[in-house]
């Protein structure tokens, strides 16, 4: 994902609360380390929480592949003038407002910001963004991979079905930008291994892919989902 320069920034709202050292250290490792660093795609403030799905732009300088936007959800209590919070490195914009939802943020509230990231291409694009945002627990994520390469721009996302008698169990979710027309594209695939879908992935990334798999017609009807765990940082077998 390439996003353009901003001049806002996130602001955690936590001047005045406090929390035993612990925990501040931990969001400080987690989140505010890089405060300078992220970009707000989408935010939504319902005292006591706050949701947010921000672009790191550290990432870029960090292991190959890492993950580059980043999903927190706050909860304050202003009588205890404590906080708790939790937060995931995830792939995709859609990814992040998936797992916020789940949390408790009402589905409309994190609309993107459109003048940051490119738009989607076509329809195609967007209805698959809609799945990816609605369902976030019919599907795990168990590897991803980021590229920023500007000659090309993409995305990598395995997803694995909950349910063990879906067909084509494993997904495969490509984004790609178009840096001339600035228009991404979101696309997916159906794998019945985990092993083949890796290779595709692998294969992609070297430029050595045949077109994605259609994924089965039964699963199909299904809807794509989202994420509950942190991304792989790096294919299997190569290093970038």
């Amino acid at each position: 994902m390439l996003v353009r320069k901003s001049t806002s920034h996130v602001d955690f709202k936590l001047d005045d609360l406090d929390a035993d050292e612990e925990r501040y250290l931990d969001f400080y490792r987690k989140v505010a380390v890089r405060e300078d660093m992220l970009v707000p795609l989408a935010e939504h403030h319902d005292n006591p929480n706050s949701y947010y799905v921000l672009f790191d732009r550290s990432a870029t300088w960090g292991h190959p592949g890492m993950a580059k936007v980043l999903a927190v959800h706050l909860q304050r209590d202003y009588e205890k003038k404590t906080f708790s919070f939790e937060q995931a490195p995830l792939p995709l914009p859609a990814m992040a407002q998936s797992w916020l939802i789940h949390r408790g943020c009402p589905h409309d509230a994190l609309s993107l910001d459109p003048e940051l990231g490119p738009p989607p291409a076509d329809e195609a694009t967007r209805a698959l963004e809609r799945r990816l945002v609605g369902d976030g627990d019919r599907y795990a994520m168990g590897y991803s991979y980021t590229s920023d390469d500007l000659d090309d721009m993409v995305i990598i996302v395995v997803l694995r079905a909950r349910d063990e008698q879906a067909l084509s169990r494993f997904r495969v979710v490509v984004e790609e930008v178009d840096t001339e027309r600035w228009t991404h594209t979101l696309r997916e695939g159906g794998f019945d291994t985990v092993g083949e879908a890796l290779r595709w992935c692998d294969d992609r990334l070297t430029g050595e892919a045949g077109p994605l798999p259609p994924v089965r017609p039964e699963a199909t009807a299904s809807r794509c989902a989202g994420v509950v765990k942190a991304p792989a940082s790096r294919p299997p077998g190569r290093s970038r």
